[in-house]
Formats: C-alpha cells, structure tokens, sequence
C-alpha cells in the first residue's frame, strides 16, 4: 500500500473550491486501486488529505484522470497558495 499525502493553504478565493473537493473525493473513490481518503482544513485554510492506494501504478493512473488534472490545475491557478504532496510506502 502507499499513502499520498496531499498538504495545502488555501487563497482567498475559494469559490467553487468546496464542490470540486467533493467531486474530485467521489471520483478518487471510483478509481481502482484506491483504498480509502481522509481530509481536514482549518478555518485559516491550512488542510490535508491523505489517501491510501493498492500500488503506485494506481496513484499514476489517478494523477492522469482528465477530470483530476483539469482540477489539479484550477488549484494551481486559483485555489491554492501553496501546496505539497508525499507518496510514502506504508509498511
């Protein structure tokens, strides 16, 4: 199993921000491999995610999926003012 762990800062434009989490937390649950996803954000916007996949050919697949690389890049462009993201082994 591998863990992602997904660390972010939100902006002050969060517009949206709250629907795509939610669909893009269905869809990652749809993809195979995928295990399970836990999520908390502070009222400052400081948040992180961790979800745990079968293998790294799954997390691969997931970071491909059209719908996740177009949101990817609305967090890049709009959501986030910083973010960080670990793929770590779980023993």
């Amino acid at each position: 199993m591998y863990a992602v762990i997904f660390t972010s800062r939100l902006s002050p434009d969060r517009s949206g921000y709250e629907e795509m989490t939610r669909r893009m937390l269905e869809l990652c649950a749809q993809q195979p491999g995928f295990i399970s996803a836990e999520s908390v954000r502070d009222p400052d916007g400081r948040g992180i995610t961790v979800c745990i996949w079968e293998s790294l050919e799954s997390i691969e697949s997931w970071g491909r999926e059209p719908e996740h690389v177009a949101a990817q890049q609305e967090g890049r462009n709009r959501w986030y003012d910083g973010y960080h993201i670990m793929v770590c082994k779980v023993l």
